[in-house]
């Protein structure tokens, strides 16, 4: 017997020893059955859960759950990204506390504390993966640093660079002066910051008087200024191009240029070219051929190309002593204010410089190509299909991947210098060591490049290294390439257009065929959720209050495709009622002796009412499956909920009752078999999207089960479709849904009886009001069922159900000028509410200063206010 309440508490972890010990997660390469493959997105081995990752794993588990169910051999192949910076972080904290740092220990020594933090500490994320009901193949769970994959790192290294696509260049990177490293885009913080401009004079040199105004944000990054340019059309300045102005302070000529970059429109026109220390000014030094001056040093102080009074000076120190030497000068134009962003490293949290350093590179361009084809062609679809022009916008103007890092956890470079700087680049050092002696003729003493790789190269290869390349591996050959990639839109230049990159490469296939792009999940005002903000809500302890189904299934019916999730815990605890409610029905039909017969055929049941809720979970079935499939996850959630809560639990059940309770044996035993073989496909049904409760109900409920439940077949029945009965059936649910809707607009009291007119009913009205005559007469309270010719001048309310129309007489019953009264003030102030949301919506001044999601919802507040009055209106109508 069930108990009175389900206890999420005492059956999550339960239930998933039991699946896990069990073996029901594995995929079996040796099937003869379909593969369906989804690479986990590896969280970082320093992670712990939060409602991203909640996000993305339900839905991924979702998906691996429905077509383990439909009979696919499934493959969620887990694991975790070894994240180099992070880990490395987080081991030297450690280490900070005791009083010592890496350099301490020594390269090879640091490497191995930060291994043996990773064996006591870097599982947390796994754990709660567990506890959030994931699904994976947990005994192929890999580790991009294990060893298998650092080799198909090496040689996917060593492979480009002998194809000529990896090679070492000077180029500007993203410096973090604190880490002493180059980071990624992705690991740069855009922080809006109240900055200056400040205006210098340079001389022209030979014009004695004359000038080139330009604008700075950076005013000690001048010291390094090898070029002014100006716009080729720009008239003002075309007779300056070619000739020279002086640097001030350096004393240093440096030309005019003609480069499309600057804008005429913009401040004077004219641009101070900093090749070293700017993203742009990089592009148009190497279009232009100016000199490249770094003026700084790794720890961001000016360096020894500066004048000897800057040297060794902080570089923003320097910027106040710049602006007073120009400003003495004479040569200091104005200062602005400049609203701009600033970068800033996301670790470190200090200001990241544009770097000019020597690093490896990939040629990203030419390995885009394939890509930009197959997304083009429709070999790999995005969906939401908008996304696919922020992928096309990034890969047509994509830039040298810079791939190496100065840290010392993550892929050691596989290159080796000589005596005179020849590089070495092999898969091992003695390969290396042959290479140099056949080189220079003779044995020669090599070095190893110290940088490691960015931790998106070997996340990069995650799709086919996960499976044994650069072996031919039998899941190589069946699992690759995948069918569907889960992730959030901040990654796709970053993950997912390398990882399709490199598969295209090195399989010479897509690595996916969709692209799941899930939307971000906001509070539930819609603001994007910060530590700094106080609104993170942490999904481990709503999971401890309400259960994991409750956080699955919120997740899951908030997931539309391009809109964000406004989360909140009343969502979440709502969801939570909705296994409650699963639970008390299958109670109830425990209570009632439903049990589903050996033998029993759906497609043979007789009653009207069995025919229907048949018919009704079958087209359920379809209907979640192909939304799943669609990855329309919030309709697939919508659909089942609206089937379990209101179709069987509010309608066929109360439906039931007075057959269970009845004198027809008969009936009563095929009402309770039909009962309990659509409970059990509704388990099915809700099962990828709260596997705990619907596995807990599917063992308690019958001892004779085969196997869990997250192995059973998904719903593929015969045709049960039953026009008539569902005709006949949503017919009655409408009736009693329109009487319960005019005793609630009309404040009828709950236990007052109602006398029930009928105009216009034809043959089969009639006949279906006869039959269900009791039913109606319990479910609406109705205690008299009448067929009349006309309808009272006054004193009732009126509803159309299909070609007739139902009269209840409410004269007696309530104080119908009271209820005019009222319904017309609430209109009145809905009217109110309305006036004054419209006017603020048509304010230009609120739309344009308002954020996105607030001016969203005062929308969605306005529809909803409107909705309130047209179903006001229509009560008042009514009654006249």
């Amino acid at each position: 017997m069930l108990d009175k309440t389900y206890d999420p508490q005492t059956v999550e972890q339960r239930l998933y020893r039991v699946w896990e010990d069990s073996g029901v997660f594995g995929c079996a390469p040796e099937s003869s059955a379909a593969p369906y493959t989804i690479m986990m997105p590896p969280p970082n081995v320093t992670g712990s859960l939060h409602m991203g990752h909640a996000l993305t794993f339900t839905l991924q588990d979702v998906l691996i759950r429905y077509f383990r169910m439909t009979g696919r051999d499934t493959l969620w192949q887990p694991g975790s990204d070894h994240a180099g910076i992070a880990t490395q972080m987080v081991v030297e904290r450690n280490l900070a506390a005791e009083g010592k740092t890496r350099h301490d220990f020594g390269r090879d020594a640091f490497v191995d504390k930060v291994w043996e933090w990773k064996a006591q500490s870097g599982g947390t994320i796994q754990k709660q993966l567990r506890r959030l009901g994931a699904s994976p193949d947990w005994p192929r769970e890999r580790f991009t640093m294990d060893e298998g994959l650092s080799r198909a790192v090496t040689k996917v290294f060593v492979t480009l660079h002998k194809q000529g696509l990896m090679y070492r260049d000077k180029r500007l990177v993203n410096w973090d002066p604190k880490l002493h490293t180059a980071i990624s885009d992705l690991e740069v913080e855009q922080r809006p910051a109240d900055g200056h401009m400040w205006y210098f004079k340079y001389p022209v040199q030979g014009e004695p008087d004359r000038f080139v105004v330009v604008g700075t944000t950076r005013p000690e990054t001048m010291l390094g200024d090898t070029g002014v340019a100006v716009h080729p059309e720009d008239e003002r300045y075309t007779d300056l191009v070619g000739k020279t102005v002086v640097l001030p302070i350096v004393d240093r000529p440096i030309p005019v240029v003609a480069d499309d970059y600057a804008d005429p429109e913009k401040g004077s026109g004219a641009v101070k070219i900093t090749p070293a220390h700017d993203f742009n000014d990089f592009e148009v030094g190497r279009r232009c051929g100016l000199e490249m001056i770094n003026v700084l040093d790794r720890d961001a102080r000016l360096n020894e190309n500066a004048p000897a009074e800057f040297q060794g000076m902080d570089r923003f120190e320097a910027r106040t002593r710049i602006v007073e030497r120009m400003e003495t000068l004479g040569l200091l134009e104005k200062i602005e204010p400049n609203p701009m962003t600033v970068p800033y490293g996301d670790r470190s949290g200090v200001v990241i410089e544009p770097w000019l350093t020597d690093q490896w590179f990939v040629d990203a361009a030419e390995l885009a190509k394939e890509p930009i084809k197959a997304v083009e062609d429709g070999r790999t679809r995005f969906v939401p299909a908008h996304w696919s022009n922020t992928f096309f916008e990034w890969m047509r103007n994509i830039q040298p991947w810079c791939v190496s890092r100065q840290i010392w956890w993550g892929h050691r470079i596989p290159a080796w210098y000589g005596p005179d700087g020849t590089i070495f680049v092999e898969e091992s050092e003695e390969q290396a060591q042959a290479a140099a002696t056949a080189h220079y003729g003779k044995a020669v003493e090599l070095s190893r490049d110290t940088d490691v790789l960015d931790t998106w190269f070997s996340s990069a290869l995650w799709p086919f290294s996960t499976l044994g390349w650069p072996d031919e591996t039998p899941e190589l050959a069946r699992y690759y390439p995948g069918d569907v990639l889960v992730t959030g839109f901040d990654i796709i230049f970053f993950w997912v257009a390398r990882m399709m990159m490199m598969g295209h490469h090195f399989m010479g296939d897509v690595p996916f065929r969709d692209v799941y792009i899930h939307a971000l999940v906001r509070d539930e005002k819609g603001q994007k959720m910060s530590k700094s903000k106080g609104n993170v809500i942490d999904p481990l302890d709503l999971i401890e209050k309400y259960g994991t189904d409750a956080l699955r299934f919120t997740l899951t019916a908030m997931a539309a495709q391009g809109r964000d999730i406004k989360m909140s815990e009343s969502r979440v605890q709502g969801y939570r009622n909705f296994a409650t409610k699963l639970w008390n029905a299958a109670r109830f039909c425990e209570l009632n002796g439903c049990a589903v017969p050996t033998g029993f055929d759906p497609a043979a049941v007789g009653s009207t009412l069995n025919r229907w809720i048949v018919a009704r979970v079958a087209d359920t079935a379809a209907k979640v499956g192909a939304a799943i499939e669609a990855y329309r996850f919030n309709e697939a959630a919508q659909v089942a909920y609206q089937f379990t809560w209101n179709t069987f639990c509010d309608w066929f059940l109360e439906f039931a009752k007075p057959v269970f309770n009845g004198t027809d044996e008969a009936a009563a035993a095929e009402t309770r078999a039909t009962a309990a073989w659509v409970l059990d496909r509704i388990l099915v049904t809700l099962h990828p999207i709260m596997p705990f409760v619907t596995e807990e109900l599917w063992g308690a409920l019958t001892d004779t089960r085969e196997g869990h439940l997250m192995a059973a077949r998904w719903p593929d029945m015969p045709d049960v479709s039953a026009p008539d009965a569902e005709a006949e059936m949503d017919w009655l649910v409408g009736l009693i849904t329109a009487i319960r809707s005019v005793r609630a607009e009309m404040n009828v009291p709950p236990a007052a009886r109602l006398a029930l007119q009928v105009k216009d009913a034809n043959a089969t009205t009639r006949a279906r009001l006869d039959t269900h005559r009791a039913l109606v007469g319990t479910l609406a309270r109705v205690d008299a069922i009448d067929h009349v010719d006309s309808a009272p001048a006054s004193g009732s309310a009126q509803i159309v159900v299909e070609e007739a129309t139902v009269i209840l007489p409410l004269a007696d019953v309530i104080d119908l000028d009271a209820e005019r009264k009222r319904l017309a003030r609430d209109v009145a102030k809905q009217d109110g509410e309305i006036a004054k949301l419209s006017k603020k919506l048509a304010n230009e001044g609120f739309l344009a200063k308002a954020p996105a999601e607030v001016v969203a919802e005062n929308r969605e507040r306005l529809a909803d206010l409107e909705a309130t009055r047209e179903r006001l209106k229509e009560a008042l109508t009514r009654i006249g």
